[in-house]
């Protein structure tokens, strides 16, 4: 596997065949990704709703109407559609809740180890709550760290994909109860297979020049 072959031929697909299914056990392993994405102090302030079926990929549709219609195809002609969610509220039983899960999971090699890595995600967490006022944005921010990694697994797996941040997530939010359930929307993932004629596909990549954008010290 050669990661500048995939990064360079991955593309942000507009047209997808709609008769092409992504393999289950090839999804198995996106959805995989989808669970071990790196996130800031292993917080994973996210939750992800997965459409596979025709009905699914309608009720996510919902957020591409009007301003956004032209986002609809992406969405009801992928095989695979992942909305993209993120906390509203990061409290203590939620930090506790992880910090049982590590547990759990062997994490701590020496008892101690657990009460030095919750004071730690705790101070993080307070930081971007009350000092720097921005852990919406911070939690926010982890998803977006998850949708890459999800964009680059799929095209190691050969499958196409585009993120869509043009959805109303103020639709979605309605649509998944999400707000009731403590998320909200933040963008979608599509994924399936191209169709033969989008445009998109045979257009050279463009990327800023390395020297422009790499200092090496």
């Amino acid at each position: 596997m050669n990661l500048t072959d995939i990064a360079q031929t991955r593309y942000s697909t507009k047209e997808f065949d709609a008769d092409k299914t992504i393999p289950a056990d090839t999804f198995e392993q996106i959805q995989d990704l989808l669970r071990f994405s790196p996130s800031s102090v292993n917080s994973q302030p996210w939750h992800f709703i997965i459409a596979d079926s025709k009905e699914g990929r309608e009720r996510i549709s919902t957020g591409t109407q009007g301003l956004f219609a032209f986002n609809e195809g992406k969405v009801l002609n992928a095989s695979h559609v992942i909305v993209f969610c993120a906390k509203t509220g990061i409290d203590e039983s939620y930090l506790e809740h992880i910090l049982e899960k590590e547990d759990q999971d062997g994490r701590f090699a020496d008892p101690s180890f657990k009460e030095t890595v919750h004071k730690g995600r705790t101070m993080f967490v307070n930081m971007h709550r009350y000092d720097l006022k921005d852990v919406q944005h911070w939690m926010e921010k982890q998803v977006y760290l998850n949708m890459g990694t999800i964009l680059l697994g799929a095209g190691a797996l050969g499958v196409d994909a585009v993120p869509i941040e043009g959805v109303d997530t103020k639709i979605l939010n309605e649509e998944f109860g999400l707000i009731e359930k403590g998320y909200t929307a933040v963008a979608l993932v599509s994924l399936g297979y191209r169709k033969d004629t989008d445009f998109n596909a045979s257009l050279p990549k463009s990327r800023l020049a390395a020297d422009e954008i790499i200092t090496k010290i």
